[in-house]
C-alpha cells in the first residue's frame, strides 16, 4: 500500500481502526478465495485515505479490475468491514487513475522526484491466460454450407466478428455429428484471430460439471467462477449432459447470467432445442432461448456428396471411384462425422492392405458401418415395441410398479435403449419415469446375466432386436 493512499494509525478521525480492520479483511479474503484468485484480483487492492470511517474507499490499478471486484466482492467486502467496524456503512471500489489527488493530508510537500501514481493497464499474467483446445481442422473455410446449416453458419460467423455482438447467446442444436462442434471451434479460432488478446474458453458441459465438482472439493469455487466469468467468448458444448445435475445447473445459470450481463459472447450447443432439454431447469432454457436459436438439420444427399468432395480435395494424390462415393453418400445419412469416418476407414484400409479401392472393397470394409447406418432407433420406439411384445401399456414401463411382469420388460427396454441408442444413462433413466442412472446400470447388467441362463429372456431380446433393427 503506497504512502499517499495509506491510512495512518494515529489519524484523528479514527482511521487507525479501519486500517487494522483492513488487515483482518485481507487475511479473510486470502483464506476464502484461495491463493491464485487472491493474488490475481484481491491482493492489488489498496485502502484509500478519507475523512470518515463510515465510507471505506478501496482502489485498484485498472477499471477492468475494479469492475470485476465490484461485481464479485462488493457485498462480501462490506460484510467483512462491518464485522470488524460496525460503524462502516459503505465500501466503494474505485480505479486509482480516477481518484482525485490528495493535497491536504501530507505534513510536508512531496519532493520533486517523488513517484507519481499513474493509470497503468493491468493484464493477467501470461500463465493465467488459457488457450482453448481448438481443433485446427474446424474452421469456417472448411465448413460445407447448404440450406440445412446456412442459418447456423451465418450466425456463427456473425458472432465471431469483433465489436459489439449483434446477439448473444447463440444456441446451436442438431443430432450427433452434424457440425455443432465444428462451428464452435471455428468461432473460437476466428475471434482469436481478430482479437489475439481475447480470453476464449471452450469446454463440454461434462467438463464444466467435472471442474465445478473439483472446485467444490478443493473449496476454491471462487477461482472457477472468476475464470469462466472473465471470458470474452464462452463456448459450452453438449449442454444435455448436465441434465438432472441440480448443483451444476445452479452454477451454470449464474455463469451464463454473468457472461450475458457483461455483454460477452456466449455459445451453447445441445442435441435438441432448449425447450426439449429434459432435466434442464426452465430458467436456463428460458435464458438460452432469448438469443438466437439455430438448428442444423440432417444433411441431404447433395450436402453429403459435397462433404466427400471437399474431403478428397484435401487429398490430391488419392482417387476414390464415384460409385464408392455414391455408396457412402446414399447409405450413411444421419451424421457428417460418420460419413467422413467411413471415407477415412476405406482409405486407411486400402493403404494398409495395398488393395485398390473399389465398390466390393468398400462394402467389405464398411460392412457393420453400413448396416448400423441403416436405421436409428429411439427410446420411445423401444418402449412401444417392448410394451406390445409383453402385452403392456407403454405407461406401465415408466410407472413406479415393481411387479415382475412389469419390472422385467422395463429392464429389457432399458437394456435395448442402452444398446441401440446413443442416449446417456441419465437420459435413459429419465425416459423411464425419472429413474436414476444406477437403476439403468443394474437393469443392463441383469439382462446380460439372464441372457446367458434364461432362454425365455434371451429369445425375447433377440426377437425385439430383430423387430427394432428391421
Amino acid at each position: 500500500m503506497g504512502a499517499r493512499g495509506a491510512l495512518r494509525a494515529d489519524d484523528r478521525y479514527g482511521h487507525g481502526e479501519i486500517a487494522k480492520a483492513w488487515t483482518v479483511v485481507r487475511a479473510h479474503l486470502r483464506e476464502s478465495a484461495g491463493v491464485r484468485l487472491f493474488d490475481q484480483w484481491l491482493k492489488p487492492i489498496e485502502l484509500i485515505e478519507d475523512d470518515t470511517v463510515e465510507a471505506v474507499r478501496l482502489a485498484l490499478p485498472s477499471a477492468f479490475m475494479s469492475n470485476w471486484v465490484s461485481n464479485h466482492y462488493a457485498d462480501r467486502l462490506l460484510q467483512e468491514f462491518r464485522a470488524q467496524v460496525p460503524s462502516v456503512r459503505t465500501v466503494s471500489i474505485e480505479t486509482r487513475s480516477a481518484m482525485p489527488q490528495p493535497a491536504t493530508l501530507r505534513a510536508e510537500p512531496a519532493p520533486a522526484d517523488a513517484p507519481v501514481l499513474r493509470a497503468v493497464p493491468v493484464t493477467p499474467a501470461p500463465a493465467a491466460v488459457e488457450r482453448p483446445p481448438l481443433d485446427a481442422r474446424f474452421t469456417f473455410d472448411r465448413f460445407v454450407v447448404d440450406a440445412s446449416n446456412r442459418v447456423a453458419f451465418n450466425a456463427a460467423r456473425a458472432l465471431a466478428e469483433p465489436g459489439v455482438p449483434r446477439f448473444s447467446p447463440l444456441f446451436l442444436h442438431s443430432g450427433t455429428g452434424q457440425g455443432k462442434s465444428h462451428l464452435m471451434h471455428a468461432i473460437g479460432a476466428a475471434y482469436l484471430e481478430a482479437v489475439p488478446t481475447a480470453r476464449v474458453i471452450l469446454m463440454s458441459a461434462e467438463r464444466f460439471m467435472f471442474e465445478f465438482v473439483q472446485a467444490l472439493r478443493a473449496r476454491d469455487t471462487h477461482s472457477f467462477k472468476a475464470r469462466l466469468r472473465s471470458a470474452d467468448v464462452l463456448l459450452i458444448d453438449d449442454l444435455q449432459f448436465i441434465a438432472g445435475k441440480d448443483s451444476t445447473q445452479e452454477e451454470f445459470f449464474h455463469t451464463i447470467n454473468e457472461v450475458m450481463g457483461a455483454g460477452k459472447r456466449l455459445v451453447i450447443s445441445a442435441d435438441r432445442c432448449p425447450q426439449d432439454l429434459d432435466g434442464v431447469e426452465a430458467r436456463i432454457t428460458s435464458r438460452l432461448s432469448c438469443g438466437l436459436v439455430a438448428d442444423i438439420k440432417a444433411p441431404d444427399l447433395a450436402l453429403r456428396r459435397a462433404v466427400l468432395a471437399r474431403k478428397l480435395a484435401e487429398l490430391p494424390n488419392l482417387t476414390v471411384p464415384q460409385e464408392v462415393l455414391d455408396l457412402l453418400a446414399t447409405r450413411i445419412t444421419a451424421s457428417i462425422r460418420d460419413l467422413e469416418g467411413a471415407l477415412n476407414r476405406v482409405i486407411a484400409y486400402s493403404q494398409l492392405t495395398g488393395e485398390p479401392i473399389d465398390l466390393e472393397f468398400a462394402v467389405a470394409t464398411l460392412g457393420e458401418v453400413l448396416r448400423g447406418a441403416e436405421r436409428r432407433v429411439t427410446i420411445d420406439e423401444i418402449q412401444k415395441v417392448v410394451s406390445a411384445h409383453f402385452d403392456l401399456k407403454p405407461v406401465e414401463l415408466v410407472s413406479a410398479r415393481r411387479a415382475v411382469v412389469i419390472a422385467r420388460p422395463r429392464q429389457i427396454a432399458m437394456y435395448l435403449a442402452k444398446r441401440l441408442t446413443t442416449r446417456s444413462l441419465p437420459e435413459i433413466g429419465r425416459k423411464f419415469g425419472g429413474r436414476d442412472h444406477s437403476t439403468v446400470i443394474h437393469a443392463v447388467r441383469r439382462i446380460e446375466e439372464l441372457r446367458d441362463k434364461d432362454r425365455d429372456v434371451d429369445t425375447a431380446v433377440r426377437t425385439l432386436l430383430h423387430t427394432l433393427e428391421g
